[in-house]
């Protein structure tokens, strides 16, 4: 299949209201963050996640918009939620969250219901009102460590993608779709990932697919575009390579994505160490620091 193009014209009249800019505008960040595992008996996952609202939050550009992908909590506790949902008050701008395998899906909707055309029964919605479409998937398989897509979430996505097949888009979901080389991990991958790899095949507007899951910063090709995974906000995992058939890693700082939305240059993808940390000038527009 040939891939098309897919360019936006910027919006002659400005941005709508902070944080809902107009579909037709050129820019947009994102910010992503993944994992935060959040536990009643380990607070240092709640206060890790607190670093990380408190970086994406004091960005000197702020996100238009930030993407939890998924094991919010632990265990899916009400009070798990409580202090979830606790962390994200200082976020400004919308928080879209989509469920991982340790999430209870009925208490995360209940306290986050879609923003948006939903697929039934599921935590499967679009958001429109960004120059850059958003579509989040529900890969959760209850009772499993791993995904799934089934066959009626496939279809809802085939169709909402059928919809506006100029509007760049990008995927986000919690286990990715491609295998990660490690047998551990990939023994709780995605269930009809080459399913899911046909449909997106068939909608070129697709300019990233994103995920968590596996805490490792991972990208991959898949159909025409990109898989990239966002590590836990409380560790990234650098495994041993050599034992495939373990999972032997040492914890290394976490690590969020920045997703930017251009329509000359359409989507680039940054690692950062969400951590606080001083801002330097290294070079103000004419010349370099000394």
């Amino acid at each position: 299949m040939q891939l098309r193009s897919c360019r936006l014209v910027a919006c002659p009249v400005g941005p709508s209201p902070p944080f809902r800019p107009c579909p037709r505008c050129s820019a947009m960040l994102l910010a992503q963050l993944s994992d935060p595992h959040v536990d009643r008996t380990r607070p240092h996952k709640a206060a890790a996640l607190r670093r990380a609202v408190a970086f994406v939050a004091t960005l000197p550009q702020p996100p238009d918009a930030v993407l939890i992908t998924g094991d919010c909590t632990d265990h899916g506790h009400p009070d798990e939620y409580d202090e979830f949902e606790a962390a994200l008050e200082p976020l400004p701008m919308p928080v879209f969250v989509v469920p991982g395998n340790h999430d209870d899906r009925a208490e995360l909707l209940s306290r986050r219901p879609p923003p948006g055309e939903a697929c039934e029964s599921f935590m499967q919605y679009v958001v429109e009102n960004f120059p850059l479409r958003l579509i989040g998937l529900d890969t959760q398989w209850p009772g499993h460590g791993g995904g799934e897509l089934c066959a009626q979430r496939l279809a809802w996505l085939d169709e909402v993608l059928s919809q506006a097949p100029a509007r760049p888009t990008l995927l986000f979901m919690h286990h990715p779709p491609v295998q990660t080389g490690l047998q551990v991990l990939d023994d709780i991958g995605l269930r009809g990932h080459a399913e899911f790899c046909a449909v997106v095949a068939h909608h070129p507007q697709v300019v990233r697919v994103v995920a968590g899951h596996v805490h490792l910063p991972l990208t991959a090709s898949f159909a025409h575009t990109t898989v990239m995974t966002c590590p836990g906000t409380d560790a990234t995992f650098q495994p041993a390579w050599a034992q495939p058939d373990k999972l032997v890693i040492q914890y290394q700082p976490p690590l969020a994505l920045l997703h930017r939305w251009t329509a000359e240059g359409g989507l680039t993808s940054f690692t950062a160490v969400p951590e606080a940390a001083p801002w330097v000038t290294l070079h103000d527009g004419q010349r370099w620091a000394d």
